[in-house]
């Protein structure tokens, strides 16, 4: 019988998500496993879920559904820290688990940088790419983190929970030209949106990530290349959140750089 999985999301057409699961099946030889991908809208999701049938093993859940998944089956522990959740496991029995894998994805991708202990940590953002970095940096040891968000009264008053939680420091400043050091900077804006402080930023930390992936490199990345830093982008943490997602769905793992190449290949026919 074939196991099905999917990517769902709105939008979902240039998804890299196929390219790297399939890819990993490949080299596992999983050649009864297909992966494909659907869009859905949040208000779409439960019924979706509700109708699939027994085939069914896996579905990785991009914008806008990784809130309202966290309703469709049992939660883990990092889904409600991060109040988002981006991998649903179904059971042979219809019961539904649902995962974050977007931390230990960017927990790896630091790692595979040579990065695993740090102190300090700035972000720019505040939504939920920002709390699971928040999340992620205090897995790696750091104990401040510095914010840059538009909405500094906002981003306390949700992010503020969090950090109490993880037991970090919390210092949230204004968007402008001056950014805060630290250990390693995260970007979490949409692209464009770094661009006014793309040198200060690079500046601001020995390694940048920066999780856009296309179109690719930002001018936040070639600053930050420019002055010799070390740069992640959005396929490092696609390709090492999907390594957990595989995981998760077929029990197995595969090298990261058979992902990396997928990735590439499909960027480049973009």
């Amino acid at each position: 019988m074939t196991v099905r999985c999917a990517v769902l999301g709105s939008p979902i057409e240039h998804s890299l998500s196929p390219a790297l699961h399939r890819a990993a099946y490949a080299a596992l030889g999983l050649t009864d496993w297909e992966y494909q991908r659907h869009r859905v809208e949040a208000d779409e999701l439960a019924g979706f879920v509700a109708g699939l049938d027994p085939s069914w093993r896996g579905l990785s859940l991009t914008m806008p559904l990784k809130v309202a998944a966290l309703e469709l089956g049992e939660p883990d522990e990092l889904a409600l820290l991060a109040e988002a959740a981006n991998t649903m496991i179904i059971s042979a029995d219809g019961g539904r688990r649902v995962y974050n894998t977007d931390v230990g994805g960017l927990v790896s991708a630091f790692a595979a940088a040579g990065v695993t202990k740090i102190n300090s940590a700035t972000v720019l953002g505040s939504g939920a790419t920002a709390r699971s970095s928040m999340i992620s940096a205090s897995r790696m040891g750091a104990e401040r983190i510095l914010l840059m968000a538009r909405r500094v009264d906002h981003a306390r008053s949700s992010l503020g929970g969090l950090a109490d939680r993880l037991g970090v420091g919390l210092d949230v400043v204004g968007w402008g030209d001056r950014v805060p050091v630290a250990d390693v900077l995260i970007s979490t804006v949409v692209g464009g949106a770094a661009d006014p402080i793309a040198d200060a930023a690079a500046a601001a930390a020995r390694v940048i990530f920066d999780v856009i992936y296309d179109p690719w490199p930002t001018a936040l990345a070639t600053a930050a290349e420019q002055s010799g830093r070390t740069v992640l982008n959005g396929l490092d943490l696609l390709v090492h959140q999907a390594i957990g997602q595989l995981e998760l769905m077929t029990g197995r793992t595969v090298d990261p750089e058979v992902l990396l190449q997928a990735g590439r290949t499909a960027l480049a026919a973009l």
